[in-house]
């Protein structure tokens, strides 16, 4: 049996009496999907800082995302492996209106 990394091991409570083991890749294992980089333009109703520390917020909470924020023009720059509809869906969660450019 190898030997696993203590953060890979999870027990489940006590009344299912039963060792689950979860294998999670090591960072830069190239245990991420197949999936490429892509590189996204969006606009966002940003009129203030507020308005782009809510979006830097709500991208943070995704994998594999980089981003630039052009506030005076109103622009969201995002590289990610994730779909456009899973970005606006999260720039969405800022309260402004968001619109997709197209892909850089």
């Amino acid at each position: 049996m190898r030997e696993m990394p203590v953060h890979a091991l999870r027990l489940q409570p006590a009344s299912c009496r039963k060792l689950v083991v979860v294998e999670e890749p090591e960072p830069g294992s190239g245990g991420e999907s197949g999936v490429a980089m892509s590189k996204h333009e969006f606009f966002v109703d940003m009129t203030c800082e507020g308005c782009s520390n809510a979006v830097t917020r709500v991208l943070n909470k995704l994998e594999d995302v980089q981003f630039d924020i052009d506030l005076p023009n109103k622009k969201v720059f995002i590289e990610s492996k994730q779909s456009v509809e899973v970005l606006t869906e999260h720039l969405k969660r800022t309260g402004k209106a968001v619109q997709y450019v197209g892909e850089k």
